[in-house]
């Protein structure tokens, strides 16, 4: 009897210490709350993905959450065309813009660097995903200061929804392979993850100056 009773109290305490190990780590803000940008400038994402067209299609989906997150977005096609008209041709030649020439000409409050992951639609026997993967650092524009980062990552699967076996599944996947041919998934995902990143409530972007209330999450 007293070995089960020590077997049972060695169980809830097990419970107990991996219920506290899975508790989330409180995101520090402490740098992003004494530089309380207003504005953000988002250069160009590095690609490391082998999709050719990945850092244009993140640049489309990434303005409209840090908008609705309450920040002035400075407009990032302008912005891109802006530097390829001073000579820098591709992402890797805009991330390495010093800072004192960035608030020359700009003058940002922060800057979000992004590197792209992953990227695309992959095609298998009985499914196909997309997926989109790219690391954010926010910058403090005047000190280099890192003072945010973030992760948006996320895939979709033909077979999320498929609850028709296997002749459900290879019928879901001719489908999606056709329909992925003339369309691209990447961009509605990027929507998705993005929007998550920055309203995360755990680690998220804390509200900017320009938020508007029923915006707030």
């Amino acid at each position: 009897m007293l070995n089960h009773v020590k077997l049972v109290l060695l169980t809830v305490a097990a419970l107990i210490l991996a219920g506290c190990n899975q508790q989330q780590v409180k995101y520090d803000y402490a740098a992003f709350e004494n530089s309380r940008p207003k504005s953000i400038l988002v250069i160009p994402p590095v690609n490391n993905s082998i999709e050719v067209n990945a850092s244009y299609i993140f640049l489309s989906t990434i303005s409209r959450p840090l908008a609705e997150k309450g920040y002035y977005v400075f407009p990032v096609a302008v912005i891109e065309q802006f530097m390829r008209n001073n000579g820098l041709q591709d992402p890797a030649e805009m991330n390495s813009i010093p800072l004192d020439k960035i608030n020359e000409h700009i003058g940002p409050d922060a800057i979000l660097y992004v590197s792209i992951e992953n990227w695309g639609q992959k095609y298998e026997v009985f499914d196909s995903r997309t997926i989109v993967d790219s690391n954010w650092r926010l910058i403090d524009a005047k000190t280099g200061q890192q003072i945010w980062d973030g992760t948006a990552k996320g895939q979709y699967s033909s077979n999320d929804n498929n609850q028709n076996g296997l002749i459900g599944m290879l019928v879901g996947a001719v489908i999606n392979q056709i329909a992925g041919s003339v369309s691209d998934n990447t961009p509605m995902l990027s929507q998705q993850v993005n929007q998550g990143t920055v309203f995360n409530s755990h680690n998220g972007l804390l509200n900017g100056p320009y938020l508007k209330p029923d915006t707030d999450s």
